[in-house]
């Protein structure tokens, strides 16, 4: 390794330490590097990174699924998806929590976000669980662990910017999310069932057939919206940044015409709060496009890919210690850290070891969603706890076995990839 490089890995670290938010860490870094190693370049390369980042038609639709989910949240659409929810599964035990996945599973199929999720329908869950006598704890920790189900499930914002990274196809990566996301939506839902029991939490709401039905007739246009998104992409109708622009313009016009929930002021706030959330988007994605930028071109990659070689060429020992270091990385960093900086390095190795690029895509989504609900740093946590006002150590608790449940997931798709690849190498 060359001074400016150890320069802009000492830069990065020292931006950590200060906790300067990552977008200005790597920007900052990366034109200290450019200083002393490139002073004439400056011109040439936001050229370059312009020209790969803010040109890609794939990347629009990131902003465009941030758009239909606050249209979604803002516009109390959700509201109908909860008591459809109710209807199909209030009579279970733990009745409540079970709708808790549930409708994140469905929810996952609309806006690709987990914090969505959590800060959305998040509140609802919450306080209706306290209602019924569920542990305040219990009640934050299985919403947060239900809204990781969001990026993996179709549509997917993490995905989106991974395809963007590696150049893998969007629409494979979206059919290689929907197996796990109703995996891990089972598998929380059989825990909930358990944990229920076990502590006595009450039946949900339980209706008759005709108020069943009124819910489920309110809630159809809100659940088409996963229809057409996933339908539009699957058939080869629309691309998946056009499924986006069209499931947006469906959002306003059945929050605006059928729910009439939505009228211009709510509208120009929702879209003031989709630039800004955008905004934000734009510049990690472009500073991490700097970054990598920068690494392809002092070969650091190559250089990691031949010190593993040397060592071993069995992909299913890599994949294992990949899945170690990104579970510890979780554990300390943000979702947006990881993606953006640690994954680029190692893309170059993913393809020397022939592992499939959706496969390693899916796989490397879930770990980083494990990752928002880990201790210290796992934002989900710090959403929860502020919505059900309750300890952060006793959300910890609860969530832990959760966590394992995740891993344990995490290693089965690892190892029996058609889990994840069925659909894409069957469905074209």
């Amino acid at each position: 390794m060359n001074w400016p490089i150890i320069i802009l890995f000492v830069s990065m670290a020292i931006c950590f330490i200060i906790r300067m938010p990552i977008s200005f860490s790597m920007l900052a870094s990366s034109v200290i590097y450019l200083l002393v190693a490139r002073p004439g370049d400056f011109g040439e390369t936001f050229t370059v990174i312009n020209g790969n980042t803010y040109s890609n038609y794939t990347m629009l639709a990131a902003p465009l699924f941030i758009f239909m989910a606050n249209v979604m949240n803002e516009s109390e659409v959700t509201d109908k998806m909860f008591a459809f929810c109710n209807g199909l599964l209030g009579r279970l035990k733990g009745g409540t929590a079970q709708v808790n996945v549930l409708i994140s599973l469905i929810f996952s199929g609309m806006t690709g976000s987990a914090i969505a999720d959590a800060s959305g329908i998040g509140t609802m869950e919450i306080d209706q669980m306290k209602r019924e006598g569920y542990d305040a704890e219990f009640s934050c920790a299985i919403t947060a662990a239900s809204a990781t189900i969001g990026p993996i499930f179709p549509p997917s914002i993490p995905m989106i910017i991974y395809a963007m990274l590696s150049g893998a196809s969007v629409g494979k990566l979206f059919m290689g999310g929907m197996v796990p996301g109703v995996l891990l939506a089972i598998v929380l839902m059989v825990y909930v069932g358990i944990v229920s029991y076990r502590r006595n939490y009450p039946a949900g709401v339980i209706m008759t057939k005709k108020q069943f039905g009124i819910a489920t007739l309110k809630a159809l246009p809100a659940l088409l919206t996963v229809v057409i998104l996933l339908g539009g992409i699957y058939t080869g109708v629309c691309t998946p940044t056009e499924a986006g622009a069209i499931a947006s313009a469906y959002a306003i016009l059945i929050s605006a015409f059928i729910y009439r929930t939505l009228g211009w002021k709510k509208l120009w706030k929702i879209v003031k709060k989709s630039a800004a959330n955008t905004a934000t988007l734009a510049l990690l994605t472009g500073t991490s496009m700097l970054f990598s930028y920068i690494i392809s071109w002092e070969q650091v990659s190559q250089s990691i890919a031949t010190a593993v070689l040397s060592v071993t060429d069995n992909k299913y020992l890599f994949l294992l210690v990949v899945n170690i270091v990104f579970l510890f990385l979780g554990c300390i960093m943000d979702v947006s850290t990881i993606q953006l900086v640690f994954v680029p390095m190692i893309l170059p190795l993913v393809r020397a070891m022939g592992v499939d690029l959706v496969h390693f895509g899916v796989i490397i989504c879930f770990n980083m969603m494990i990752g928002l609900s880990t201790p210290p740093f796992g934002m989900l946590l710090f959403i929860v706890t502020g919505i059900g006002k309750c300890k952060i150590s006793g959300v910890i608790k609860e969530i832990l076995p959760m966590v394992l449940l995740m891993i344990g997931e995490l290693f089965l798709l690892t190892y029996v990839p058609q889990i994840v690849m069925f659909l894409p190498n069957h469905v074209q």
